[in-house]
């Protein structure tokens, strides 16, 4: 049976509404179609990162459309050369098109990495969290019952595939503010926010003191890890929505 085929531009407009680009017009990010290769779409792949080495496998496994959180095209572009030169012949030579989704892909209520955070942790979500250029990226939420910081850090380790950096400051975990990659910064909104545990992706000897100031607990899961959940998410809308394969492509940095 062929494979079901989707309009690449359709699919371009369907995604540029559905995952809210509009939202963040100050993205240093290049939001949605970064590069243009098949017309039709067959097979979608995710990833986290816009790299030589998910582009060959998309190719090796004949994705048309590759969806990612970071992109190639960040502040724009002012030549075609060296390492971008390679990446963009890499997806040009295989009728792949590129497309990005950065803080849209964080904030996103229904596919971003946050609120996949609070669902796959089972927190309840009580509100954002968060602030960045203007806007609250992350989420706040409250576990059924109060947990050590040691069971917490097991589960997220378990659930992301990860193993996290956490820092106790003695506090039992129940309210937690999350923020995925590098949301260090987002720690400011922790002390008005009720928070006392607060979870993101790669550790800042600044957020220490800060912590330790206010007694809020920190766990650093992994930039990659948790940016992992939002990619898959939208796959799985894609594939439910309009019948399509979707690929998670994993190349995990450990940092």
């Amino acid at each position: 049976m062929p494979m079901k085929s989707l309009s690449l531009d359709k699919l371009v407009l369907f995604l540029d509404k559905e995952l809210g680009l509009a939202e963040f017009p100050r993205d240093e990010s290049a939001n949605g179609l970064q590069v243009e290769g098949s017309k039709r779409v067959r097979r979608i792949g995710l990833a986290v990162d816009a790299c030589a080495y998910v582009f060959r496998e998309a190719a090796a496994l004949q994705v048309d459309l590759l969806i990612v959180h970071h992109g190639l095209i960040w502040g724009g572009v002012r030549a075609v050369t060296g390492l971008l030169r390679d990446r963009i012949r890499l997806l040009l030579d295989n009728d792949i098109s590129l497309y990005a989704c950065h803080l849209p892909l964080d904030w996103h209520p229904s596919y971003g990495n946050n609120a996949e955070l609070l669902r796959l942790l089972g927190i309840r979500g009580t509100g954002e969290f968060g602030e960045y250029h203007g806007r609250r990226i992350g989420y706040r939420g409250r576990l059924k019952k109060k947990t050590s910081l040691n069971s917490f850090v097991a589960r997220v380790d378990s659930l992301l595939g990860t193993k996290a950096c956490s820092v106790d400051f003695g506090a039992a975990v129940e309210n937690i503010g999350v923020v995925s990659g590098g949301g260090w910064s987002a720690l400011y909104d922790a002390e008005r926010s009720g928070i006392d545990t607060f979870l993101t992706g790669e550790p800042s000897h600044s957020a220490y003191t800060l912590a330790e100031e206010m007694k809020v607990n920190l766990v650093f899961a992994g930039h990659y890890a948790t940016e992992t959940p939002g990619v898959k998410a939208v796959g799985r809308m894609l594939s439910e929505k309009f019948g399509v394969e979707s690929i998670f492509i994993d190349h995990p940095t450990g940092l």
